[in-house]
């Protein structure tokens, strides 16, 4: 039996978005931010073959890598670092990247470590969740605590944990990595 889908949130009312801000640990401009960059994001999309765009968008918690090359391509902000990423498909569909993959390719090449929150963007209602590739790339790199805010065309939108939308997962913490989530 399938679990029950999460309710989709108004994302107009500003007591809905505070009660989830308090509920996620976010600040009212982080979730604007999240859910404006997400938007944004889905606008750079390359998806010429299933029109299905998808931006996303990752906050970072402010901890870098500082052996990692580095360059400012990310926003950052006083709450923390911003970096989008966008589904770019290929005619050869296996190698089509999603915008979660892309996100988070940037933000740790760019030595970003530690996330607050991921939040994702679509054209389609309800809002559509990370695929399960996605989901498994997600884990290596955050918390199973952390929010995937997720946006549909009318900025509606879930929110769930990652251990939510990946349950029984396998992360580097079973690898004996410390500190890679």
């Amino acid at each position: 039996m399938a679990p029950p889908a999460p309710p989709i949130l108004n994302g107009h009312s500003e007591t809905v978005i505070a009660q989830t801000c308090q509920t996620y640990n976010l600040t009212p401009s982080e979730f604007a931010q999240l859910r404006d960059r997400a938007v944004a994001a889905k606008a750079t999309s390359y998806s010429p073959y299933s029109k299905f765009r998808v931006g996303a968008v990752l906050l970072s918690t402010g901890k870098v890598n500082n052996a990692a090359v580095t360059g400012e391509r990310s926003s950052s902000s006083s709450e923390g670092t911003y970096t989008p990423g966008a589904n770019v498909e290929n005619a050869s569909y296996p190698v089509t990247t999603c915008a979660e993959r892309v996100a988070f390719g940037r933000a740790i090449t760019e030595g970003h470590r530690g996330f607050k929150a991921v939040a994702v963007a679509t054209d389609i209602s309800p809002a559509a969740s990370p695929c399960g590739m996605c989901r498994q790339f997600i884990r290596e790199f955050c918390e199973l605590s952390m929010p995937i805010l997720m946006f549909d065309k009318d900025e509606n939108f879930s929110v769930l944990r990652l251990e939510d939308l990946l349950p029984l997962s396998f992360g580097p913490d079973q690898m004996g990595i410390e500190g890679a989530a």
